[in-house]
């Protein structure tokens, strides 16, 4: 879609105020996925001014120089210059495509925040099992409860030309990011000072929405299985948590259960969820605020209100270049804008609570990782995710892991349980399997 920040084609905007549609759309309006719109719902043509491009299929293959899962992704556009640069000298020229949140920053930070303008490029692309479901979702699709769910969408955008704001808000909590991915990850709150501390995790998930072989009565109310661990600093190392995504969490709340490894206990986390505070950014950003929004919508009241371009960044090759230090990166107040400049979204949601936290700059850094590796929480971790009944491909890990010797014995013990389908005790016996 776009290349490091350009324009957004066609930003669906969301603000207060609700309504909720019922069904899908005509199959006349869902025809128009294979005509006048990209197979996921946006526009195919390009803008008027000639600045966004009509997107032609994405980026379907990896650009030259790739090594594979694990390794940075290579920058097909390295050798482009910015087109111009936003500057709080020039900012009401730009201000009718920023948002609100760039806008606060070229105010506070009127010296130092600046955003490089490169060209666009519409690179986003998904397979096409992916788009074909999504064409079957855009007329058999409906929200239930209030829009706390949805029925009858699987594998898929649920809403490609949504009806409602609680629909494009199921949208982004349900987009494609594969299937199992494994990934690190470091965030940093950055002081005044320009002082921060690096909290890095390792996370995996398993996304059911989107098994190429499973169907939307298979899912039992599960979207996706998340697992994380934090490795460093010394003061988080070792604590972890496992979630049980649910796709109406209003009829059943969020699992969650959080790992301790000085008490060496696993606990359940109930408060995993909405605005609690993140302990691994300081306290600076809560439970929904991650991967923008997730969880439940019910405690918003959303409202389609229209279409904008905006200034984002998308194609951001250099923030997760090797080459690039977190020194260089991580400044007072907001990132380098040489490198991931400007805040924003492929969909901008608005949203007000009765009570909320403010929140100032942390910065996520994520790259794709391979399947190998692993640390004895990581194990133990598998051995959760065994005792819960979670995917077989976990639990057959966890199994090879105990047949090599690798689990302590109550561990071990815990494993064989949970494999013989005894799962009425299967709390009593996760505490078991950490308690020696």
């Amino acid at each position: 879609m776009l290349n490091k920040n350009s324009l957004l084609l066609a930003a669906v905007l969301l603000a207060l105020g609700t309504t909720d549609s019922l069904a899908g759309v005509s199959a006349q309006q869902a025809a128009t996925l294979k005509t006048t719109l990209t197979p996921l719902g946006a526009e195919k043509a390009g803008n008027a001014a000639g600045t966004i491009p009509a997107w032609t299929g994405g980026m379907t293959r990896a650009p030259a120089g790739y090594k594979g899962p694990g390794a940075h992704h290579v920058d097909p556009f390295a050798g482009e210059k910015p087109l111009f640069t936003i500057t709080k000298a020039n900012l009401d020229q730009y201000k009718a495509n920023l948002t609100a949140g760039q806008v606060a920053l070229f105010n506070a930070y009127p010296e130092t925040f600046q955003i490089p303008v490169y060209p666009t490029h519409r690179t986003g692309s998904a397979p096409q099992w992916v788009y074909d479901n999504t064409f079957n979702n855009a007329t058999s699709a409906k929200v239930l409860d209030g829009g706390n769910g949805f029925a009858d969408a699987y594998g898929g955008i649920p809403f490609p030309i949504p009806q409602s704001g609680v629909e494009a808000v199921w949208n982004h909590v349900v987009r494609y990011r594969g299937t199992y991915v494994v990934r690190r990850s470091a965030e940093a709150g950055v002081q005044r000072n320009g002082q921060y501390s690096l909290v890095t995790s390792q996370d995996e998930a398993l996304f059911r929405f989107y098994n190429p072989k499973g169907n939307y009565s298979e899912l039992n109310n599960i979207l996706f299985y998340y697992m994380t661990f934090t490795t460093a600093p010394a003061r988080l190392a070792g604590n972890g948590a496992l979630v049980q995504e649910m796709l109406d969490q209003v009829k059943e709340p969020r699992q969650a259960w959080g790992y301790n490894p000085g008490q060496r206990r696993v606990r359940r986390a109930p408060t995993l969820a909405y605005d609690t505070p993140i302990e691994a950014s300081d306290g600076l950003k809560t439970a929904d605020d991650t991967d923008m929004y997730n969880g439940a919508p019910d405690r918003y009241d959303w409202t389609l209100v229209g279409k904008k371009e905006i200034y984002i960044p998308y194609n951001n090759y250099q923030i997760t270049s090797p080459e690039v230090k977190y020194d260089d990166l991580l400044k007072p107040g907001h990132i380098n804008p040489k490198y991931a400049p400007g805040v924003g979204g492929g969909g901008q949601v608005e949203g007000r609570r009765a009570a909320y936290l403010l929140q100032t700059h942390v910065v996520s850094r994520r790259r794709q990782l391979g399947r190998g590796g692993g640390r004895p929480i990581r194990r133990a971790w598998r051995v959760v995710a065994g005792v819960h009944g979670l995917p077989e491909k976990l639990l057959r890990t966890a199994h090879r892991l105990d047949r090599a010797g690798h689990l302590p014995r109550p561990a071990s013990t815990a494993l064989q349980r949970a494999m013989a389908g005894q799962r009425r005790t299967r709390h009593r016996r996760l505490q078991q399997a950490f308690a020696g």
